[in-house]
This record gives structure tokens, C-alpha cells and sequence, in this order.
């Protein structure tokens, strides 16, 4: 009997540790975050919707409307690192100066929804591989478009959202000229503050110092205590 039971409790972590690593990545959980930012400051996730006065929020995987058509979090929530926040709070007074503003679709993912979208669909033109994780996930990426501050509407852009199609390049030429003026106006305030626009998707852009960050594997809820 004792056998047994020795057997079974050298498989049983070894069963465990396989199923948290699927992709060969421990991202950081809850314990480990507040630990980092006891020791950095910086590390803070900070909440954007109260951090920035007037900025809006369409949080998509907090609702049906998304490309997996599932709602994927519970709460309609924005975080970011807090140089993140600071340098979206700067792209937001800047563009209020034109009477224009931020509206953001996402901004920090835990780790378990990049799995999710990779397993839904798994070209990693447009979703962030596993293996690696996102800059989504280290809190250093930003999912936005432009709004008119009077009017609350979105500026013309060349796709909406999560569009997987060549047109959502930043590269891809667009003979539209609003189109093409809204386009450089998201990337030239987004790249003054130090973010770089990704190349697939006009509407997300990585803090250039995301490397300093972390995987993290937290949901909203977690936070939000």
C-alpha cells in the first residue's frame, strides 16, 4: 500500500507542472507580481480608466463582440504598467488638443487569454504565440483607435478592430486621404510617447520598454480586490 501511494504522488506533480506549462512558459501570477512591485515601483498595474481623466473604454473580450465571438473577461477593464499609463496619459492630452481623444479596446491580458486566442486561431500574424506570450500580457501593449471628444465618434480608420485582413497593415497603402491622415495621426502621437505600432494591426501599439516586463497570468477580478 505504501508503494502505492508513493507512486502516485511522484506522478501527480509531475502531471500538474506539465498542465501549467503546455507551451513551456510559467507566466507570473498574483504573488509574484506584488512581489516585483514591491521591489520596482514601475511594475505597478496601474487603472487606466481612472488614471486618465475622460478616456474611453470598448473593452471587445469583455463581450461577445470579438473574433472568437465569446465573451473571454468578466469585467471591462484597461491596465497597463504605469510608464504605460503615464505615456497614454500624454498621447491623451495631446490629442485633446485637437478636441480628440483615446478610446481603448484592450490593454493589459492575462496570460490565459492569449492561450485562448491562439487555440482559436492560431496564425500568429494576428494573435500572440503561446510560447512567448504578448505584450498584452506584460502590461506594455495598448489596443486604441481616436475619438472625437464631442461627438464620442471613432475616427475613420482603414479596418475596425481585430480586422485580419492586409488592409489593418500600417504599411498597406490607402488611397482614402482622411483615412490616410487619421492612420499617421494614431501612430505619429502613439511613437512620440514611445510606443512602436505593431505590423499587422494599426490599432495596437507595444511600449518600447516592454522587455523590463513580465508574463503575467492575473485576471481582472484579482486586481480589482
Amino acid at each position: 500500500m505504501k508503494a502505492v501511494v508513493f507512486t502516485v504522488m511522484l506522478i501527480l506533480p509531475c502531471t500538474v507542472i506539465l498542465a501549467q506549462n503546455k507551451y513551456g512558459l510559467t507566466p507570473t501570477d498574483y504573488e509574484g507580481y506584488l512581489e516585483s512591485v514591491k521591489a520596482n515601483s514601475k511594475k505597478e498595474l496601474v487603472d487606466l480608466e481612472q488614471f486618465i481623466p475622460g478616456i474611453v473604454l470598448d473593452i471587445r473580450y469583455a463581450t461577445n463582440n470579438n473574433f472568437t465571438g465569446e465573451k473571454i473577461y468578466n469585467l471591462a477593464k484597461a491596465y497597463a504598467r504605469k510608464p504605460v499609463a503615464e505615456a497614454v496619459k500624454r498621447a491623451q492630452a495631446e490629442l485633446a488638443k485637437q478636441g480628440l481623444g483615446i478610446k481603448i479596446f484592450d490593454a493589459y491580458r492575462p496570460y490565459a487569454a492569449t492561450v485562448k486566442f491562439y487555440e482559436v486561431y492560431k496564425d500568429t500574424t494576428y494573435v500572440a504565440s503561446p510560447y512567448r506570450g504578448s505584450r498584452h500580457n506584460r502590461g506594455c501593449a495598448i489596443d486604441m483607435t481616436i475619438i472625437n471628444l464631442k461627438t464620442g465618434e471613432e475616427l475613420v480608420m482603414p479596418t475596425g478592430y481585430d480586422s485580419f485582413k492586409k488592409e489593418a497593415w500600417p504599411s498597406t497603402p490607402v488611397k482614402d486621404p482622411v483615412i490616410r491622415k487619421n492612420r499617421q495621426l494614431i501612430i505619429d502621437t502613439m511613437e512620440k510617447q514611445g510606443f512602436k505600432v505593431n505590423g499587422s494591426e494599426w490599432w495596437h501599439f507595444d511600449f518600447i520598454g516592454w522587455r523590463n516586463y513580465e508574463v503575467l497570468d492575473i485576471d481582472f477580478e484579482t486586481l480589482e480586490k
